[in-house]
């Protein structure tokens, strides 16, 4: 797989994210991760992995954020979350947990509760084929239901031309922490296309 992470992190992204799961096209096989700037948080995405696994990823490339992107369970999350808690010390900074929720045209909120307590934010990503870079977006009028007070992610086929969409979305003050973007700005799987991705940071950072 081919990977331009250096080119990307000189636009300076807030979260970059690095996928372990060997049924993606994106699977990160490195031994190494670029060095990072200050301020870009290293994400690292796995797919109902064992736990052991995710701690040896966590250690090895010293993740900010964990986001689970299977089936994971209430109990799966707590029991990271103890493991995490116990690796602190050696990394000297938190690990939190971002738990992955796929979204077609209806989503029942409730099945979140279980969750709110043992997850630091949850991603709203396009129920598709695969897990994640589909290429298409969800019906964003469901998270107007949204009632929780954690904060979400969105994700699922955002590209430049859903910048204005996304704008509206702000403005109804639902807690939009971040937006996930990949497929849409990828030449293929793993290398992005850096001219689009500096017109979308450029979109939203002269905005504030």
């Amino acid at each position: 797989m081919k990977s331009n992470t250096a080119e990307v992190m000189r636009l300076q992204p807030d979260y970059l994210g690095f996928i372990f799961y060997d049924k993606s096209p994106r699977n990160f096989e490195l031994q190494q991760i670029p060095s990072i700037p200050d301020g870009v948080k290293k994400v690292g995405v796995f797919v109902n992995a064992e736990i052991d696994f995710i701690l040896e990823k966590v250690q090895q490339f010293n993740f900010n954020i964990i986001q689970l992107h299977g089936s994971e369970t209430p109990d799966f999350c707590m029991n990271l979350k103890k493991h995490l808690a116990e690796v602190v010390s050696e990394l000297h900074q938190p690990v939190k947990i971002w738990k992955v929720f796929s979204i077609k045209d209806a989503f029942d909120f409730s099945v979140l509760e279980s969750y709110e307590a043992v997850v630091d934010a949850f991603l709203f990503d396009t129920k598709g084929k695969e897990k994640g870079g589909n290429g298409y977006t969800f019906d964003w009028n469901v998270l107007k239901a949204y009632s929780s007070k954690k904060p979400f992610v969105l994700s699922g086929g955002i590209g430049l031309e859903e910048i204005e969409s996304v704008k509206e979305l702000i403005k109804l003050n639902l807690p939009l922490y971040a937006i996930d973007v990949n497929s849409k700005f990828e030449i293929e799987p793993g290398l992005k296309n850096t001219a689009d991705l500096s017109d979308l940071f450029s979109a939203f950072r002269n905005n504030k």
